[in-house]
């Protein structure tokens, strides 16, 4: 868990770069010119806080996705399935796989307020009114899409 926490802190500002550069497509906009580009203006915009928009939510699913699959495969190899079918390690493969799956359905709110917040209100067509309303915080994104029925 510790690791897969920390290959998501290393990971997430070129996300919110990613992000944000699919965005400014929406207002035919350009903001980001290139990969370095992308740095130094998320950087002289909204210092090093601008690459960790939408963190919380992203760390959160990941690690409830995380010990939400691993918790399931366990539970299905140990009580569901039984040791003596000849097929037992590519059993335990597709249980692994298909937990994986269930998880991330059930995790995916979390991915998307991410994704939502990392563009919000940064200058963006695509984060700001009419496209996306403004939001405060990841738990008033949260609650705004709940209240809509807008989190799938």
């Amino acid at each position: 868990m510790m690791a897969h926490s920390a290959a998501t802190l290393i990971i997430h500002p070129f996300h919110v770069i990613t992000l944000r550069s699919m965005v400014q497509s929406i207002g035919r906009e350009s903001k980001y010119y290139g990969p370095y580009d992308s740095i130094v203006t998320n950087y002289r915009e909204e210092g090093i806080l601008g690459f960790f928009a939408g963190l919380t939510p992203h760390l959160l699913g990941d690690i409830i996705s995380l010990w939400l699959c691993n918790s399931l495969a366990y539970l299905i190899n140990t009580y569901a399935l039984d040791s003596g079918v000849s097929t037992m390690s590519e059993m335990k493969s597709y249980s692994q796989t298909v937990t994986g799956f269930f998880a991330s359905m059930l995790t995916y709110p979390f991915v998307f307020v991410s994704n939502l917040m990392a563009v919000n209100n940064w200058g963006l067509a695509g984060g700001s009114p009419p496209y996306s309303p403004i939001y405060t915080s990841w738990i008033d994104c949260w609650y705004m899409l709940q209240k809509e029925g807008n989190m799938s």
